[in-house]
Protein backbone atom coordinates (compact mmCIF):
# COMPACT_ATOMS: atom_id res chain seq x y z
CA UNK A 1 0.00 0.00 0.00
CA UNK A 2 1.27 3.41 -0.88
CA UNK A 3 0.19 6.92 -1.82
CA UNK A 4 1.72 8.12 -4.28
CA UNK A 5 1.69 12.62 -4.68
CA UNK A 6 2.40 13.81 -8.26
CA UNK A 7 2.98 17.18 -8.80
CA UNK A 8 2.90 19.21 -12.10
CA UNK A 9 3.20 22.64 -12.67
CA UNK A 10 1.56 25.37 -15.50
CA UNK A 11 2.30 28.56 -15.79
CA UNK A 12 0.51 29.77 -12.95
CA UNK A 13 0.35 27.05 -10.48
CA UNK A 14 0.27 23.54 -8.89
CA UNK A 15 -2.18 20.75 -10.02
CA UNK A 16 -1.35 17.53 -7.26
CA UNK A 17 -2.38 13.92 -8.51
CA UNK A 18 -2.59 11.94 -5.25
CA UNK A 19 -2.85 8.05 -5.91
CA UNK A 20 -3.98 5.75 -3.71
CA UNK A 21 -2.03 2.34 -4.79
CA UNK A 22 -3.50 -1.19 -2.89
CA UNK A 23 -4.60 -2.01 -6.15
CA UNK A 24 -4.29 -5.95 -5.41
CA UNK A 25 -6.83 -5.31 -3.32
CA UNK A 26 -9.25 -3.26 -4.84
CA UNK A 27 -7.38 -0.49 -3.15
CA UNK A 28 -9.35 -1.01 -0.11
CA UNK A 29 -8.93 0.93 2.93
CA UNK A 30 -7.75 -0.10 6.12
CA UNK A 31 -6.79 2.02 9.30
CA UNK A 32 -2.99 2.83 8.18
CA UNK A 33 -4.19 3.92 4.66
CA UNK A 34 -6.51 6.34 6.31
CA UNK A 35 -4.00 7.41 7.91
CA UNK A 36 -1.35 7.75 5.30
CA UNK A 37 -4.44 9.57 2.80
CA UNK A 38 -4.99 12.24 5.89
CA UNK A 39 -1.26 12.37 5.97
CA UNK A 40 -0.86 13.13 2.14
CA UNK A 41 -3.53 15.79 2.19
CA UNK A 42 -1.65 17.52 5.36
CA UNK A 43 1.27 17.22 4.00
CA UNK A 44 0.53 20.10 0.70
CA UNK A 45 -2.44 21.92 2.57
CA UNK A 46 -0.29 24.82 3.38
CA UNK A 47 1.03 25.17 -0.07
CA UNK A 48 -0.26 28.33 -1.50
CA UNK A 49 0.96 27.12 -5.31
CA UNK A 50 -1.17 24.44 -4.97
CA UNK A 51 -4.35 25.15 -7.29
CA UNK A 52 -6.47 22.13 -7.67
CA UNK A 53 -5.96 18.35 -6.23
CA UNK A 54 -7.16 15.29 -8.60
CA UNK A 55 -7.99 11.96 -6.20
CA UNK A 56 -7.48 8.62 -7.85
CA UNK A 57 -6.86 4.98 -7.36
CA UNK A 58 -4.06 2.66 -9.29
CA UNK A 59 -5.42 0.97 -11.86
CA UNK A 60 -8.71 0.81 -13.94
CA UNK A 61 -10.21 -2.13 -11.66
CA UNK A 62 -11.33 0.19 -8.12
CA UNK A 63 -11.11 3.77 -7.26
CA UNK A 64 -11.31 2.64 -4.03
CA UNK A 65 -13.52 -0.76 -3.27
CA UNK A 66 -14.19 0.11 0.07
CA UNK A 67 -13.23 -0.61 3.82
CA UNK A 68 -10.98 -3.40 4.41
CA UNK A 69 -13.25 -5.94 5.29
CA UNK A 70 -10.96 -8.51 6.52
CA UNK A 71 -10.10 -5.39 9.24
CA UNK A 72 -13.66 -4.91 9.69
CA UNK A 73 -14.51 -8.80 10.81
CA UNK A 74 -12.71 -8.57 13.48
CA UNK A 75 -13.63 -4.93 15.22
CA UNK A 76 -15.35 -4.26 18.37
CA UNK A 77 -17.62 -1.54 19.54
CA UNK A 78 -14.79 0.40 20.82
CA UNK A 79 -12.43 -0.23 17.30
CA UNK A 80 -15.29 0.47 15.19
CA UNK A 81 -15.97 3.81 16.58
CA UNK A 82 -12.32 4.54 16.09
CA UNK A 83 -12.08 3.44 12.51
CA UNK A 84 -14.78 5.40 11.89
CA UNK A 85 -13.85 8.18 12.85
CA UNK A 86 -10.53 8.59 11.40
CA UNK A 87 -12.38 7.66 8.05
CA UNK A 88 -14.57 10.56 9.09
CA UNK A 89 -11.48 12.83 9.36
CA UNK A 90 -9.67 12.03 6.17
CA UNK A 91 -13.02 12.80 4.61
CA UNK A 92 -13.18 16.15 6.35
CA UNK A 93 -9.79 16.88 5.32
CA UNK A 94 -10.81 16.88 2.01
CA UNK A 95 -13.78 18.66 2.41
CA UNK A 96 -11.95 21.20 3.93
CA UNK A 97 -8.88 21.31 1.92
CA UNK A 98 -8.32 24.71 1.08
CA UNK A 99 -8.86 24.44 -3.03
CA UNK A 100 -11.21 22.09 -5.19
CA UNK A 101 -10.34 18.17 -5.19
CA UNK A 102 -11.71 16.30 -8.04
CA UNK A 103 -12.02 12.32 -7.49
CA UNK A 104 -10.71 10.49 -10.73
CA UNK A 105 -12.96 7.46 -10.81
CA UNK A 106 -11.87 4.34 -12.16
CA UNK A 107 -13.79 1.20 -11.44
CA UNK A 108 -15.46 0.38 -7.96
CA UNK A 109 -16.39 2.76 -6.08
CA UNK A 110 -18.47 1.52 -2.80
CA UNK A 111 -19.08 2.24 0.74
CA UNK A 112 -15.97 4.27 2.27
CA UNK A 113 -15.08 4.41 -1.44
CA UNK A 114 -18.76 6.10 -2.94
CA UNK A 115 -18.32 8.48 0.41
CA UNK A 116 -14.68 9.11 -0.69
CA UNK A 117 -15.92 10.23 -4.02
CA UNK A 118 -18.76 12.30 -2.50
CA UNK A 119 -16.40 13.79 -0.04
CA UNK A 120 -14.81 15.95 -3.02
CA UNK A 121 -16.35 18.34 -4.82
CA UNK A 122 -16.61 17.33 -8.65
CA UNK A 123 -16.50 13.68 -9.83
CA UNK A 124 -15.66 12.37 -12.85
CA UNK A 125 -15.84 8.97 -13.79
CA UNK A 126 -14.81 5.51 -16.31
CA UNK A 127 -18.03 4.25 -17.98
CA UNK A 128 -16.95 0.96 -16.77
CA UNK A 129 -16.96 2.49 -13.34
CA UNK A 130 -19.61 0.99 -10.23
CA UNK A 131 -20.97 2.90 -7.79
CA UNK A 132 -22.49 1.28 -4.09
CA UNK A 133 -23.26 0.98 -0.69
CA UNK A 134 -23.11 -2.39 -0.04
CA UNK A 135 -22.64 -2.10 4.00
CA UNK A 136 -26.06 -3.65 4.89
CA UNK A 137 -25.36 -6.57 3.27
CA UNK A 138 -22.26 -7.33 5.98
CA UNK A 139 -24.44 -6.22 8.93
CA UNK A 140 -23.43 -2.45 9.35
CA UNK A 141 -25.26 0.30 7.82
CA UNK A 142 -23.54 3.24 5.66
CA UNK A 143 -23.05 6.15 8.11
CA UNK A 144 -20.49 9.44 7.85
CA UNK A 145 -20.75 10.77 4.68
CA UNK A 146 -23.02 8.65 3.42
CA UNK A 147 -25.33 11.90 5.14
CA UNK A 148 -24.34 14.08 2.23
CA UNK A 149 -25.76 11.46 -0.58
CA UNK A 150 -29.69 12.76 -0.27
CA UNK A 151 -28.25 16.79 -1.07
CA UNK A 152 -26.19 15.26 -3.96
CA UNK A 153 -28.89 12.45 -5.57
CA UNK A 154 -31.84 13.08 -3.08
CA UNK A 155 -33.41 11.12 -0.92
CA UNK A 156 -35.19 8.50 -2.76
CA UNK A 157 -32.18 7.20 -4.85
CA UNK A 158 -29.95 7.27 -1.18
CA UNK A 159 -32.74 4.97 0.36
CA UNK A 160 -32.56 2.86 -2.70
CA UNK A 161 -28.62 2.49 -2.38
CA UNK A 162 -28.33 2.36 0.91
CA UNK A 163 -31.22 0.01 1.78
CA UNK A 164 -30.90 -2.51 -0.68
CA UNK A 165 -27.10 -2.42 -1.19
CA UNK A 166 -27.50 -3.02 -4.91
CA UNK A 167 -24.96 -1.44 -6.99
CA UNK A 168 -25.59 0.91 -10.10
CA UNK A 169 -23.37 1.73 -12.71
CA UNK A 170 -21.87 4.76 -14.07
CA UNK A 171 -24.31 6.07 -16.55
CA UNK A 172 -26.66 5.48 -14.20
CA UNK A 173 -24.61 7.45 -11.65
CA UNK A 174 -24.31 10.37 -13.66
CA UNK A 175 -28.28 10.36 -14.14
CA UNK A 176 -28.35 10.46 -10.53
CA UNK A 177 -26.64 13.76 -10.85
CA UNK A 178 -23.40 11.91 -8.87
CA UNK A 179 -21.13 12.49 -11.19
CA UNK A 180 -20.72 15.72 -13.21
CA UNK A 181 -18.61 14.04 -16.02
CA UNK A 182 -18.62 10.48 -17.51
CA UNK A 183 -15.65 9.37 -20.26
CA UNK A 184 -13.97 6.62 -21.89
CA UNK A 185 -11.25 4.90 -19.34
CA UNK A 186 -9.00 5.91 -21.90
CA UNK A 187 -9.59 9.35 -21.11
CA UNK A 188 -10.19 9.38 -17.57
CA UNK A 189 -6.85 10.92 -16.74
CA UNK A 190 -6.84 13.31 -19.70
CA UNK A 191 -10.50 14.60 -18.57
CA UNK A 192 -9.65 15.31 -15.33
CA UNK A 193 -6.58 17.26 -15.44
CA UNK A 194 -8.79 19.44 -18.27
CA UNK A 195 -11.26 19.92 -14.61
CA UNK A 196 -8.54 21.03 -13.72
CA UNK A 197 -6.57 23.12 -15.53
CA UNK A 198 -10.43 25.04 -16.05
CA UNK A 199 -10.30 25.27 -12.07
CA UNK A 200 -6.37 26.82 -12.62
CA UNK A 201 -7.50 29.23 -15.04
CA UNK A 202 -9.58 31.24 -12.50
CA UNK A 203 -8.53 33.42 -9.90
CA UNK A 204 -6.79 31.67 -7.25
CA UNK A 205 -8.05 34.06 -3.99
CA UNK A 206 -11.00 32.98 -5.39
CA UNK A 207 -11.19 29.45 -6.22
CA UNK A 208 -10.13 29.52 -2.49
CA UNK A 209 -13.31 31.45 -1.35
CA UNK A 210 -15.44 29.88 -3.47
CA UNK A 211 -14.66 26.69 -2.32
CA UNK A 212 -15.25 28.02 1.57
CA UNK A 213 -17.90 30.02 0.70
CA UNK A 214 -20.04 26.27 -0.85
CA UNK A 215 -19.15 24.81 2.41
CA UNK A 216 -20.54 27.53 4.34
CA UNK A 217 -23.80 27.09 2.31
CA UNK A 218 -24.29 23.78 3.66
CA UNK A 219 -24.58 24.77 6.85
CA UNK A 220 -26.03 28.54 6.60
CA UNK A 221 -29.79 29.60 6.19
CA UNK A 222 -30.06 30.99 3.18
CA UNK A 223 -30.06 34.62 4.31
CA UNK A 224 -27.37 33.93 5.96
CA UNK A 225 -25.25 32.45 3.17
CA UNK A 226 -26.00 35.38 1.01
CA UNK A 227 -24.87 37.65 3.98
CA UNK A 228 -21.50 35.52 3.55
CA UNK A 229 -21.35 35.42 -0.10
CA UNK A 230 -21.87 39.30 0.63
CA UNK A 231 -18.23 39.58 2.74
CA UNK A 232 -16.75 37.16 0.55
CA UNK A 233 -17.26 39.50 -2.63
CA UNK A 234 -16.25 42.08 -0.50
CA UNK A 235 -13.23 40.29 0.45
CA UNK A 236 -12.27 39.77 -2.98
CA UNK A 237 -11.23 43.35 -3.36
CA UNK A 238 -8.46 43.18 -0.51
CA UNK A 239 -6.06 41.74 -3.23
CA UNK A 240 -5.30 42.77 -6.37
CA UNK A 241 -6.39 39.88 -8.30
CA UNK A 242 -10.08 41.61 -9.66
CA UNK A 243 -8.36 44.45 -11.19
CA UNK A 244 -5.90 42.54 -13.04
CA UNK A 245 -7.83 39.81 -13.91
CA UNK A 246 -10.70 42.18 -15.56
CA UNK A 247 -7.92 44.24 -16.85
CA UNK A 248 -6.98 41.05 -18.21
CA UNK A 249 -10.45 40.69 -19.95
CA UNK A 250 -10.24 43.81 -21.25
CA UNK A 251 -7.18 43.85 -22.99
CA UNK A 252 -8.56 40.44 -24.74
CA UNK A 253 -11.07 42.18 -25.56
CA UNK A 254 -9.61 45.05 -27.65
CA UNK A 255 -7.38 42.64 -29.63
Amino acid sequence: MKVDIERTASAVGKIVTITYDREAKLNSLTTEAIHELSGSFRSITGDPNIRAVILTGAGTKAFVGGADITELSHMNTDTARIFISSLHDLFVTIRNFPVPVIASINGYALGAGLELAASCDIRIASETAVFGMPEVRVGVPSVIEAALLPRLIGWGKTNYLLLTGENINAETAYDWGFLERLTKTNKLASESIEIAESIVASGPHAIRAQKELIRQWETLSLEDGIEAGISAFSNAYTTDEPTTMMQSFFDRKDR
